[in-house]
């Protein structure tokens, strides 16, 4: 069975993520955490992507991403996956597969959605009752993005940069967006147009990228919920 097409496009931003084998664990100690930390800067430097926000759970990742080149997404994982799995399988004595296949990936429609995105990656360890809040996890750009830590890894997206003139005002308003509860219909959308690899934006979103891409893109599910909390 053919693989399905990418429909990743220069300057669009993307979320991914992956997968441990089997959902097993990928990460055992914070040092395997630093060394993809690691990985991904250099992969992304080197490919000059952008990544916007990122959260690494005990058995996945995920990141959001504005590639530079349509390919660059699948080269950011193969580089990554190149220094990292021999890294955990010298750390543990460990063979075999450690990620699950390919990533999973789609690409989004930025005014809508990219602030959501962040928020829904960023929430991972609270959906999964790790912490309460987010900024209690240590492996999540929320640090970052709401707190100000600095974090060598993100580049601001112009949406963010938006939310308020000085960094102070941005990371306020990004805080405030957590005060607003995601709706289940969008983050049953998010993980619909994750799983399926379909575009996450409005019909006309859509049918620009079929133009650009010179095909259908298909649909996840007919129309979208109400898009809350971008202020």
């Amino acid at each position: 069975m053919p693989r399905k097409k990418r429909f990743y496009q220069p300057g669009v931003p993307v979320h991914v993520s992956q997968r441990g084998h089997n959902k097993e664990p990928v990460f055992f100690d914070d040092q395997d955490n630093l060394a993809y930390l690691r990985f991904l800067k250099a992969a992304a430097d080197e490919l000059a992507c952008l990544i916007h926000a990122y959260v690494l759970m005990t058995n996945h990742v995920h990141l959001l991403v504005t590639p530079k080149t349509e390919n660059d997404i699948s080269v950011l994982f193969q580089k990554i996956g190149r220094h990292f799995v021999p890294y955990m399988n010298k750390t543990y004595r460990r063979r075999g597969s450690l990620w699950e296949g390919r990533h999973k990936g789609h690409i989004l429609e930025s005014e809508a959605y990219f602030l959501i995105c962040m928020r829904y990656i960023e929430m991972n360890p609270v959906r999964a009752a790790m912490v309460e809040h987010p900024g209690q996890y240590r492996w999540s750009s929320y640090a970052a993005n709401a707190q100000g830590i600095d974090n060598a890894i993100l580049q601001r997206h112009v949406l963010y940069l938006a939310l308020g003139e000085t960094s102070e005002m941005r990371q306020a308003a990004y805080r405030a967006g957590f005060d607003i509860e995601t709706h289940p219909d969008e983050i049953e959308l998010i993980r619909a147009c994750l799983h399926s690899g379909t575009p996450l934006g409005n019909d006309r979103f859509k049918k620009k990228i079929e133009s650009a891409i010179g095909g259908a893109v298909g649909f996840s599910k007919r129309g979208r919920p109400t898009v809350r909390g971008l202020n």
